[in-house]
C-alpha cells in the first residue's frame, strides 16, 4: 500500500523532521510513506479565503482523479487508531492511492473538503501543524503495529 502525506508548510523544525523519519522508519516495506511538502501562501495583506484558494490549487496539482482523499479537519469524524487501522485493511485489499491532506494555518478549501473521500479530525484542540505531522506519523505507524499484531499498540 502506498500513502502520501500532502501537508501545507516547509523548512521545518528539525524535531518536526527527526519524528516523523522516525515513525516512517518503523513502517514496513509493504507500507510506504511518501511526505510531500506544499508551500504555503505568501501571506500578506489577502484575505484567509485568497490563501485557502491558493493552497488548494497547489494540493490539486498534487493530487489524481484517482487518489483516495482523506482530509484532516477540525469538523471531520474524529477517528482512533483502531479505526485508522481498519482502513489500512480496506485500502490494502482495494489497492488505491491514499493522499492524507493537512492544510496550512487557515485551513482546507471547501473544494478539498468536498472532494475528499473522509474527513477525519485529531480531536477538537487546534494543533500547531508542524505538530500534526508528528502525531499523524505516530498513528499511522501505531494503526498498522494494531494490524499486524505488533506489541508497540498495547491499547484493549
Amino acid at each position: 500500500m502506498r500513502l502520501r502525506v500532502l501537508a501545507i508548510g516547509q523548512k521545518m523544525p528539525a524535531w518536526v523532521d527527526q519524528g516523523v523519519e522516525e515513525y516512517a522508519r518503523r513502517m514496513p516495506r509493504e507500507i510506504s510513506v511518501e511526505w510531500l511538502d506544499i508551500p504555503p501562501a505568501k501571506r500578506g495583506s489577502a484575505t484567509p479565503e485568497k490563501y485557502r484558494v491558493q493552497e488548494a490549487e497547489a494540493i490539486e496539482a498534487k493530487l489524481s482523479g484517482k487518489d483516495y482523499v482523506v482530509a484532516l479537519d477540525i469538523g471531520g469524524k474524529a477517528v482512533s487508531t483502531e479505526l485508522i487501522a481498519e482502513r489500512f485493511d480496506q485500502w490494502q485489499m482495494q489497492g488505491e492511492q491514499i493522499s492524507i491532506v493537512i492544510g496550512g494555518p487557515d485551513g482546507l478549501h471547501p473544494n478539498i473538503l468536498k472532494g475528499a473521500k473522509e474527513r477525519w479530525s485529531l480531536g477538537q484542540i487546534t494543533l500547531p501543524h508542524p505538530l500534526v505531522r508528528v502525531i499523524l506519523a505516530e498513528q499511522l505507524y501505531r494503526a498498522w503495529s494494531v494490524q499486524a499484531g505488533h506489541p508497540y499498540h498495547r491499547g484493549s
